[in-house]
């Protein structure tokens, strides 16, 4: 082969292996966020078509769509805007394959910025083979770093050997979580670009869980739990209280064009209300935001009136406005925002007096066509509890219909 003809034949190799290893990266791939406890695992699905990339976060049977899927040679780059959080991974070819290799970071206040190493390799499916019948039902759980109740649901995956659930508590649930049992060991986790959750458990000689809980870098605690098929929480109507001292008219806050409104504001006389505290930040108030832009498109017409109250990192007006217009793009509502404060609950306890105090994000209150509150709720109850989520929402509507008909 003469000079020529080898330079042709390498560069031909080069263009192959190149567009090779450019569509390699559609498809699935097992991700992982290195993490004190270990690896934090979910799914990253990536697709091209027409020249375009999108993906989606992948824990069990949740899909998250990434806003922006960016990639650029080796590099990828998925912003997922909403939680003012970003991935890069730089994918490279080696002896074992192709792997990537980056960072996950997160912004968590005002100059605050988390940032965790992260990996992602070509999906394989795991080797099952322990039984997972013992950890699977309804459990009573105890975490260590408080008094309140909370109850873990398990579940088998249909058709393999993974285990489902989540963990739900008095001020929201931990979303949908994934995982299996290994060196009968349960493993579950779950990455929604905003929470990276870890929880590892085994059973001891009297049949209790002890486990172990990591939120990201930030947090690790212990917990327990026995099976109780009727363990419940308290009543999440009970939690939270109105300040009867404080009249609404008392309080305003600007809206997303700067413009001060007043809670009682002459637009929303004779409405029935719901009132709800939230942080774009917050993934189970972007459980909470779908369900009302749906309350919102059925029972507006009706006299039902919408009013966020946006509690948010950094204090800095400009940047926190279009963190909320993000979180409002991303559930296509159009109800009145107004931002209210710091996520800090303490700072947004004193900003809204009208609660006893605010224990959760979100909190939603209900009036009745007279602006009487009927009722407060505190926390979500999201679609990864399944029934739960259900009664919620039958609640929530019995209150909304009771007070458009006051």
């Amino acid at each position: 082969m003469n000079g020529q003809a080898f330079f042709s034949a390498v560069l031909c190799w080069l263009l192959v292996a190149s567009a090779s290893q450019s569509q390699d990266l559609s498809g699935l791939w097992d991700a992982a966020i290195d993490c004190p406890g270990g690896s934090i695992r979910f799914g990253l699905d990536l697709k091209k078509e027409n020249q375009t990339w999108s993906g989606y976060l992948v824990n069990g049977p949740e899909r998250i769509r990434i806003p922006v899927v960016d990639v650029a040679g080796k590099m990828v780059t998925l912003k997922i805007d909403h939680f003012d959080s970003v991935v890069e991974l730089k994918f490279t070819s080696g002896s074992k394959g192709i792997r990537a290799v980056g960072t996950w970071k997160k912004r968590r206040g005002p100059s605050q910025w988390l940032t965790m190493n992260c990996t992602a390799d070509p999906h394989a499916e795991l080797k099952l083979e322990e039984p997972i019948e013992r950890f699977l039902g309804r459990w009573a759980v105890d975490f260590s770093s408080g008094d309140d109740p909370a109850v873990a649901i398990f579940k088998k995956a249909e058709g393999s050997n993974r285990v489902l659930g989540t963990f739900m508590t008095t001020t929201g649930d931990y979303r949908f979580l994934d995982g299996f049992v290994k060196n009968e060991m349960l493993q579950l986790s779950c990455f929604d670009g905003a929470h990276a959750f870890l929880f590892h458990a085994k059973l001891d000689e009297k049949q209790t869980l002890e486990g172990d809980f990591w939120s990201s870098s930030t947090w690790h605690e212990t917990w327990n739990a026995k099976l109780d098929a009727n363990a419940k929480l308290p009543d999440e109507f009970l939690q939270t209280t109105i300040n009867d001292e404080v009249d609404f008219g008392e309080l305003s806050f600007p809206d997303l064009d700067g413009n001060s409104v007043r809670l009682n504001d002459p637009r929303f006389a004779g409405k029935a209300r719901i009132i709800y505290v939230f942080g774009s930040w917050c993934p189970n108030c972007h459980d909470a935001g779908d369900y009302f832009a749906e309350l919102d498109k059925k029972y507006a017409a009706k006299g039902l009136s919408i009013l966020g109250l946006a509690f948010e990192h950094t204090g800095e007006f400009k940047r926190d406005a279009a963190q909320v217009r993000k979180y409002l793009d991303r559930h296509e509502s159009s109800y009145p925002v107004l931002v209210a404060g710091l996520s800090d609950k303490t700072k947004a306890s004193e900003s809204l007096p009208i609660l006893d105090r605010v224990r959760s994000y979100p909190t939603t209150l209900f009036l009745d066509r007279k602006g009487n509150v009927t009722a407060v709720h505190t926390g979500f109850t999201g679609p990864a509890t399944g029934l739960a989520y259900e009664q919620l929402k039958e609640k929530f509507e019995k209150i909304i219909v009771e007070n458009l008909s006051r």
